[in-house]
């Protein structure tokens, strides 16, 4: 078990540091001058040049680069100028919001993949099981931005049931105190259940929109998973025992056809986490992904690096606990057995 979480450690820090290189060099070939950006067009050459000084990039890039891994050992992802502020301290303070849509997303896309799929399974009836993948296939090539501006023109503006884009609360509330930076967390901490109502409120929506994909994703596999599983030798061992069908079906095929959606689920984690830039840009939610597109449209070089090199590490880090929880879980793996 030791060797196997090694050699994952090994690939998560290839994984990092390659993802860093990349955004470093591919950000600086894009067109466009930051320094000209924030100095304004009629910033004279003395401005310019003194801007670019101060942001480092009057230097080569391997020097560009080497204070770039230096700082992020120490801690320090650079300073935005475009925001005036470090960027460590953006990521912290807009991270919370995008890790309680992202954890809240992943939970409703796993309940609803994994209760329609065991239903579609458990019915052995083709409308079932048709109607389960025709509703994974229109998810599948459903965007998350359109389904947004779908789901907001119908729900918020037209029939009134679900806030509009106005971020994690209502205007007229104040955030909870903050513990966490988890609003519904932080909220019933602190006993606000008004507060927790409405942050909750405006989650779901978000939650449920970014939710689409993997739902798609995951209620495929599931129920792939558990066809398979009920052809497994130990479940006719089981009926022959005389357990009745939905016990077997219950205590024994979903169990073990849950093992699969270890892996997937800890990866769309991760993804969600960093990656839903434009349902957090169209519900105008104060997130990692809505800082990155206002990052990239300023050429803001430093938060957007730091949001890519986040990214890995999150993702890294959320694959390496699953493949140590899987792991653990699977003799095979300890094993060697494929």
């Amino acid at each position: 078990m030791l060797n196997v979480i090694a050699k994952r450690f090994g690939v998560a820090a290839a994984t990092v540091l390659g993802s860093s290189v990349f955004s470093f060099f591919l950000l600086r070939k894009l067109p466009g001058d930051p320094a000209r950006l924030i100095g304004g067009e009629l910033a004279d050459a003395a401005t310019i040049d003194k801007l670019r000084a101060s942001m480092g990039l009057n230097q080569s890039l391997p020097a560009q680069f080497w204070h770039y891994i230096a700082g992020f050992a120490q801690g320090h992802l650079g300073f935005s100028y475009s925001n005036g502020q470090p960027v460590t301290e953006l990521v912290r303070t807009r991270l919370p919001a995008t890790m309680e849509l992202g954890i809240a997303g992943v939970v409703s896309a796993v309940l609803l993949a994994t209760v329609s799929a065991a239903v579609a399974v458990y019915s052995r009836k083709r409308g079932a099981d048709i109607a389960l993948r025709s509703a994974s296939s229109l998810a599948m090539g459903s965007p998350p931005f359109w389904l947004a501006l779908v789901a907001i023109l119908l729900l918020s503006v037209k029939f009134g049931v679900f806030p509009g884009p106005e971020g994690r609360l209502s205007p007229e509330i104040p955030p909870p105190p903050g513990v966490t930076g988890l609003y519904t967390v932080d909220a019933l901490m602190a006993g606000q259940f008004g507060t927790f109502l409405d942050a909750a409120w405006h989650l779901v929506l978000p939650a449920l929109i970014i939710a689409v994909g993997p739902f798609a994703f995951l209620s495929r596999l599931f129920r792939s998973q558990l066809r398979n599983t009920l052809r497994e030798p130990f479940i006719t061992v089981a009926r022959s025992r005389g357990i009745t069908r939905g016990s077997v079906f219950l205590r024994h095929a979903v169990p073990n056809s849950m093992l699969s959606l270890v892996a997937a689920t800890s990866m769309l984690l991760a993804e969600l986490l960093t990656g839903s830039v434009l349902v957090e840009k169209v519900f105008g939610w104060p997130g990692i992904g809505s800082l990155t597109v206002d990052s990239i449209l300023q050429k803001d070089f430093s938060v957007v690096q730091g949001v890519i090199l986040l990214s890995a590490v999150l993702y890294v880090c959320v694959s390496l606990l699953a493949d140590i929880v899987y792991t653990a879980v699977d003799p095979r793996i300890r094993a060697g057995v494929k």
